[in-house]
């Protein structure tokens, strides 16, 4: 879920840092269109003045070679002889948080959540044509640890149901996860920003398809509406002439509707909101115009309170902590910018308490989903063959399976003792084929399984166990 062209030039690193922020400030995108591409957004906010954030490229990934406004690239997967650091601009144009919310205590060893907690996989391949087909694939996500399967539906306009061949694909990842034992969830959304629901009967078209698509598929558990709204590569407009959050406004007005009209026919379904970007500019004049995920969960509250709903808008909150490159640790925080991923659950409690607070929906014990998270791999020669190649500049990048399986255990053991986190999802169970891609998952493209497959099931069952990391108190 990740498209951008990218012009970039080692010899000019100033020139890398400029095109690389106009590229990451569309975001990182979720399971909507097949087969996406994602980019990670620039970081927003810093204490003092306008500063420049730079991630270096360390030993082992592929960078990017070449000029003009096509790459031409290392063969991917292939050793690079140096690696530059590419500058990543940010303002100070978000008031950060200077409260804490009271956070519940994490979970004690041993406790129910080693059995309520959510490992789930995101990865529209799994939804094969055939059911045997289907079945095979999530199988082999089940064998790597995975208590959750999620795909994605598309709405369009003057669409109000599924199209039968997307039943038919849906009634097979449904009867497949039920056979495995594990539970699905749906992402529906409306796929790239030209297709956003911009006037309220198309929203209410929106909500009518969503209604439509959880009644017609069988053993659906929950229901994320839309996917990083807080980006213009999904949804526009992100701004009004005069420089307000459009996005948010818009959004909340979504949200309502198809969380009324999916509990009309499901009462007991989950339904997420949110699934935002970690990063966005707020930059109204900006090449592209994105929102943090700070600024849009408060204009979500604000747009909230000024509806004067008296019903909730969601039963979770989603949001995809994608770290800025593969290679930076899940632990990594961002207390002087706008930017959220595992570390900063403080900060992402405070705001959904801020934004919530008195009214009939919940904030600071909101359920949180990492609903989509993902760690590339760089792809050793003798795989080679199973990919094509690539031209983005997230195609150049990647770390070592030992790498990804280690991020992918911090990422879960941080996640587990967040205690309104409900689950963690990766990004995918299987290799996208194009370099183009997102090479996150824990099989190659050929679906052989990575090193890391079972580091990352040895994770899984310590989870489960209650061996995996002992909570803080």
């Amino acid at each position: 879920m990740r498209n951008a062209l990218v012009a970039a030039g080692l010899a000019a690193a100033a020139l890398i840092g400029l095109i690389v922020a106009v590229i990451v400030s569309s975001g990182s995108g979720g399971g909507i269109a097949s087969s996406l591409s994602r980019a990670a957004s620039p970081a927003t906010g810093a204490p003092t003045g306008s500063t420049a954030r730079t991630v270096t490229q360390p030993q082992g990934t592929r960078p990017a070679t070449g000029s003009g406004t096509h790459t031409t690239q290392t063969r991917p997967g292939s050793r690079p002889t140096h690696h530059p650091a590419i500058t990543y601009d940010s303002d100070t144009t978000v008031s950060l948080p200077t409260t804490t919310a009271a956070i519940p205590p994490p979970p004690p060893p041993h406790s129910s959540r080693v059995r309520t907690f959510s490992v789930g996989v995101v990865d529209d391949s799994l939804a094969q044509p055939t059911l045997a087909a289907t079945s095979m694939a999530v199988a082999a996500s089940q064998r790597a640890g995975f208590d959750t399967v999620v795909v994605s539906v598309g709405w369009s306009r003057g669409v109000k149901r599924p199209s039968p061949s997307a039943l038919h694909r849906l009634g097979n990842i449904s009867s497949a996860a039920r056979k495995h034992h594990m539970r699905l969830f749906l992402v529906i959304g409306n796929g790239y920003a030209p297709n956003t629901p911009r006037t309220a009967a198309e929203r209410a078209e929106f909500a009518s398809f969503a209604a439509a698509t959880v009644e017609a598929v069988p053993h659906v558990a929950a229901v994320t509406v839309g996917n990083e709204p807080n980006l213009n590569t999904f949804w526009m407009p992100q701004f009004t002439p005069n420089g307000r959050d459009a996005a948010a406004p818009a959004y909340e007005d979504l949200l309502a509707r198809t969380y009324d009209a999916v509990k009309k026919v499901a009462p007991d379904m989950t339904v997420i909101g949110g699934a935002v970007s970690p990063r966005g500019a707020d930059r109204p004049n900006g090449i592209r115009p994105t929102h943090s995920p700070t600024v849009f969960i408060r204009d979500l509250g604000k747009a909230y309170r000024a509806s004067g709903r008296r019903r909730p808008i969601m039963d979770a909150f989603g949001i995809h902590p994608y770290m800025i490159a593969p290679w930076v640790s899940p632990k990594e925080r961002h207390p002087y910018t706008g930017e959220i991923t595992f570390a900063d659950y403080p900060k992402l409690v405070t705001l959904l308490d801020e934004a919530f607070r008195g009214t009939h929906q919940r904030g600071r014990t909101l359920p949180i989903y990492y609903s989509e998270f993902g760690v590339q791999t760089l792809i050793p020669d003798s795989k080679l063959s199973a990919y094509s190649e690539g031209s983005t500049i997230e195609s150049t990048w990647g770390v070592s399976a030992a790498t990804q399986a280690a991020y992918y255990r911090q990422a879960l053991a941080l996640a587990y003792c967040q205690p309104t986190v409900k689950g963690l999802f990766v990004f995918h169970t299987f290799d996208e084929p194009s370099m183009n891609g997102w090479q996150s998952g824990l099989y190659y493209a050929d679906h052989t399984p990575k090193p890391s497959l079972q580091a990352f099931r040895r994770t899984v069952d310590d989870l489960r166990d209650g061996k995996l990391v002992t909570c803080g108190r």
